[in-house]
């Protein structure tokens, strides 16, 4: 078979073949699988050599593909750029000349139509550095004139059609990312020059036996520095890289899915370049293929411009709407979602600026980049070689034995001076003899692992063992000071002019404070209203932006928006730079922010799993944020419909805290209620007391939320009679309501006071016979928590409630009282927290402020009520008695109205008993008479020597002491 392939393929690979089958009969002891490995890599190599459309395989953020790519443009000069990029992501190539560097092209969809709800919002991105051959190619195609730049990969669409949503999308760190490595977000990565093994044993065979730490290190000893050191020429690139990806592509596990979506996507690109070769008459010699090296050494029937044209049908896109822009990068971003090690890309940035240093390589910049240095004049296009079909330059390449570049001791002793002088700056104790132990250490290592020249990783390993301590004494140890001295983590921005509608929108409406919002970094922005009105506008972009974007972009310092407030001044902590990705993103759900707040406050309250809560959380913030009552009275209307819908009491708490809020405001800021608040009060009034006596039962309903419903009722009744509803209703709902938990049993006696059925002395005498009752006792704290809801619908029982707290720590012996205070304390702590202030306030009222008046301090249950009926010397001291003394005309008046004509008493005289009132008024007499039952007049009631009235008084004394007391305070 092997022979076969020979004749087929030609021999420019014979010598190779012939030292790989000698060196598989030497490992594997004869012929085997080894061989037919090693032969089909050969044979692989051979194949996209051999391609009449050059193919150039790339290494995703590789300096050496990075240099490799810009060198081979200036000499070849295609007209045609093939590029393995998402086709739908070419209009937004044009737009990375108004971004700083590192940045990603995204693809974005928040509705999706034809995939799973809970894949949504969907999200494509595909990350751009200086330091990448995916860059070099884009920047020569759109800067120079005649040259076509064609996307051929698969859609964003298609990327999620062909995603089985398996565990290698959703790949784990197990140190917390930082802010700036979740600039993606949870956007799925497009694998351009995606180049790994997939075969674990054999990376951890190259680890081990490459003496490195994790495969980045691996790539950059033994591919970055002998392909980017400017001796490899382009065909031992091109050759080297094929070999490669053939080499981690026949060594792949079986895992068909992805196996498959690869193979579909390397169809899906050579049926996009036949169709434009086929419909643009273009000569295959003047294109340029860049793809992975893993898709190069490709192996499906479709390959090659030759390849088959009626194996594979491109599958139609679905109808999910995509939007596209630009947003921020990073390197620790580009690493956290490739799965590269911490500072790969940054020492990668590093290497990339040494290799042009190093071989003069004129890279290509977009005109007018930012951040891009300037370049010198141009120099002129070197000849494309003429030879389709290069030799054999893998045997060389392969045998040549790494060089010692003398300019890497001069940079090491560099690194060595620089993180001395920066671990100074950062509390470390560091000398000269460190810089010393540094550079000798770092060449030592690099020893040990067989290395000719010490690697960026070496150096870092020997700067953490010369100079960590055991401590660190900063925010930074030595290994992150490494890695910003390498170059750190790059973050790009996207400019003003490829922003999307509404962020540019933010940005100026947000010009009047006068900041560089644009910038990375917490701003503080100052707001006085009153001396500048124009900052009003800016606090309401500021607000719906604290409500629309993550924690950190707009948080306000002092000022606060609540119903009916609106501060004056406020003080605010911006991030917008930071968070610009999460800007760019909330622009692809309208043109401004008052649109994308009203969609998503639609979105809250018109969805599936939307409460009566949810819908009248919205309408708080429609009122808050939007001017206007249209979207508020529509979001208001919904209430009623999703409330009279519920069969559940579990948002009564939050429905009560907002309802309330919400009729105070209309209360102050209308001439009259709205239509729907009024329709509200209702029918939550008549909803409320159908489900009161279920929710008492149940025991699925806590008692914070029976106590929110009761205070509904109860603090909405006013509202609610007046509106037609019936008390009675309420009444007869108590009345059903018979609850087994101790408390929801408080909770209704309280409900029960309130209502006028039970008195606060019966509640009393309920409370001391549960402390009465020893096998109530352990329950008495549950009791306790419903007596502390109850405050809620009940504010008027905090001195009830005060009083059995007060009465369980003097009655109970401390053999019962300290084993159930900690369930107490537990109870009410996690029960009625936020009612603990109320009980509090009203404690401090009854108790005594100071410790010496305690030990004579007695409780107001515990003293005795006074009598308003008690007779002697206390009862002739009457109230207003000096006034009327004062001023005995208006006395005088009043008693010619009441015919008393008997004059002043004088001092000593008995006080009149009121007898002879009673006498003079008759009629009033017989009326009080008939209403008490004594039919037997004034005749026979009176005896010979009794004045009038006397066996009445005899009869009803209590009556009588009433109308005598009545009388003669009057």
């Amino acid at each position: 078979m092997s022979g076969l392939q020979e004749s087929t393929q030609g021999t420019s690979f014979a010598a190779l073949r012939g030292q790989l089958r000698e060196a598989a009969a030497a490992f594997a002891d004869g012929p085997d699988a080894l061989e037919g490995i090693l032969l089909g890599m050969v044979d692989d190599v051979d194949r996209a050599v051999r391609e009449p459309l050059e193919i150039f395989p790339v290494c995703h953020h590789s300096p050496a593909s990075a240099l490799a790519m810009a060198r081979r443009l200036r000499e070849k000069q295609p007209k045609v750029v093939y590029l393995e990029l998402c086709e739908d992501m070419a209009p937004l190539l044009t737009e990375l000349r108004n971004c700083r560097l590192p940045v990603a092209v995204q693809a974005f969809a928040g509705d999706v139509d034809g995939f799973p709800q809970e894949w949504a919002p969907l999200s494509v991105v595909a990350p751009i550095t200086e330091a990448s051959a995916e860059y070099q190619a884009i920047a020569y195609a759109l800067d120079t004139p005649g040259v076509e730049l064609v996307l051929v990969d698969r859609s964003s669409d298609h990327v999620f059609q062909w995603d089985s949503r398996s565990e290698q999308h959703k790949e784990e760190s197990d140190s917390p990312q930082e802010a700036e490595a979740a600039l993606h977000g949870e956007a799925v990565g497009v694998e351009i020059g995606d180049l790994r093994p997939r075969f674990a044993e054999l990376e951890e065979h190259l680890l081990r036996h490459g003496r490195v730490r994790h495969w980045s290190e691996w790539w950059h000893q033994y591919v970055e520095v002998p392909l980017g050191d400017g001796t490899a020429g382009h065909d031992t690139y091109r050759q080297v890289m094929f070999l490669i990806g053939s080499l981690f592509r026949r060594l792949a596990p079986g895992d068909g899915d992805r196996i498959r979506v690869d193979e579909d996507r390397e169809r899906y690109m050579w049926t996009r370049m036949r169709e434009h070769l086929t419909a643009t008459g273009t000569d295959p010699e003047d294109c340029l293929y860049v793809c992975g090296a893993f898709h190069a050494a490709s192996r499906v029937a479709e390959f090659g411009v030759h390849g088959s044209t009626d194996t594979f049908t491109i599958p139609p896109r679905t109808a999910t709407v995509w939007q596209y822009g630009l947003i921020p990068s990073s390197h620790a971003a580009i690493e956290a979602q490739f799965g590269l090690a911490a500072g790969s890309v940054s020492i990668a940035a590093t290497q990339w600026a040494k290799n042009l240093k190093r071989t003069r390589v004129e890279p290509y910049r977009l005109q007018g980049q930012a951040g891009a240095m300037r370049t010198g004049r141009k120099k002129a296009a070197v000849a494309a070689p003429q030879s389709p079909h290069a030799g054999d330059m893998l045997s060389g390449f392969l045998r040549r034995p790494p060089v010692l570049d003398p300019l890497d001791e001069a940079e090491l002793l560099g690194w060595s001076v620089e993180i001395v002088r920066a671990a100074r700056r950062n509390g470390y104790l560091a000398s000269t003899a460190d810089a010393i132990a540094v550079f000798e250490t770092s060449i030592l290592l690099a020893g040990m692992r067989d290395r000719a020249r010490p690697t960026p990783y070496d150096f870092q390993d020997a700067a953490v063992t010369c100079i960590e301590k055991d401590r660190v004494p900063g925010r930074r140890d030595v290994r992150r000071l490494v890695d910003i001295m390498m170059g750190g983590d790059r973050i790009g921005q996207v400019s003003y002019e490829a922003l999307p509608p509404l962020a540019r929108d933010v940005y100026d409406r947000l010009e009047p404070l006068g900041l560089k919002l644009r910038q990375r970094g917490v701003q503080r922005a100052l707001l006085d209203m009153t001396s500048r009105p124009e900052l009003e506008a800016c606090s309401d972009v500021l607000w719906m932006l604290r409500r629309l974007m993550p924690h950190g972009t707009a948080r306000p310092i002092m000022g606060e928006r609540r119903l009916g407030e609106r501060s004056i001044q406020e003080s605010w902590d911006l991030a917008l730079g930071t968070h610009q990705r999460a800007l760019i993103e909330l622009g692809y759900e309208g043109v401004s922010i008052e649109q994308v707040l009203e969609q998503r406050l639609r979105r809250d309250a018109y969805g599936p799993r939307a409460t009566t809560a949810t819908v009248l959380a919205a309408v708080e913030d429609t009122l808050l944020y939007l001017r206007g009552r249209r979207l508020a009275d529509e979001l208001g209307t919904h209430a009623l419909k999703v409330l009279a819908a519920e069969r559940s009491v579990d948002g009564a708490p939050e429905v009560l805290r907002r309802a309330r809020a919400l009729l105070a405001y209309y209360r102050t800021a209308e001439p009259v209620l709205p239509a729907w608040i009024e329709s509200f009060v209702k029918t939550g009034y008549a909803h409320y007391c159908t489900l009161l006596p279920t929710a008492f039962r149940d025991e699925d309903a806590t008692v914070g939320q029976v106590a929110a419903m009761l205070g509904f009722l109860f603090s909405m009744e006013s509202v609610a009679l007046s509106l037609g509803c019936d008390r009675t209703q309420l009444e007869l709902a108590v009345a059903q309501s018979h609850p087994d938990d101790p408390a929801k049993t408080a909770l209704l006696w309280a409900a029960q006071v309130q209502l006028g059925t039970l008195s606060r002395t019966e509640l009393r005498a309920r409370c001391a016979e549960l402390l009465d009752n020893p096998l109530v006792v352990p329950a008495y704290p549950r009791y306790l928590t419903g007596f502390v809801h109850a405050l809620e619908p009940v504010p008027g029982l905090a001195d009830v409630v005060v009083e059995a707290v007060s009465n369980a720590f003097g009655r109970l012996p401390d053999a019962v009282l300290l084993p159930w205070l900690p369930l107490l304390i537990t109870t009410l702590r996690s029960g009625a927290s936020d009612l603990a202030p109320l009980l509090i306030r009203e404690a401090g009222r009854i108790f005594p402020a100071r410790l010496a008046a305690l030990d004579t301090w007695v409780p107001p249950w515990r003293a005795p009520e006074p009598d308003p009926f008690v007779t002697g010397p206390a009862a002739a001291v009457r109230r207003g008695a000096a006034l009327l003394m004062g001023h005995p005309a208006t006395c005088d008046a009043v008693a010619e109205l009441l015919g008393c004509d008997d004059g002043w008493t004088r001092h000593g005289a008995p006080a009149p008993s009121g007898a002879g009132l009673l006498a003079t008024h008759p009629a009033a007499c017989d009326a009080v008479a008939r209403l008490l039952g004594c039919d037997d007049g004034w005749a026979a009631a009176a005896g010979p020597s009794s004045p009038g009235g006397t066996a009445l008084t005899a009869r009803h004394p209590e009556t009588a002491r009433a109308l005598e007391s009545l009388l003669i305070s009057t």
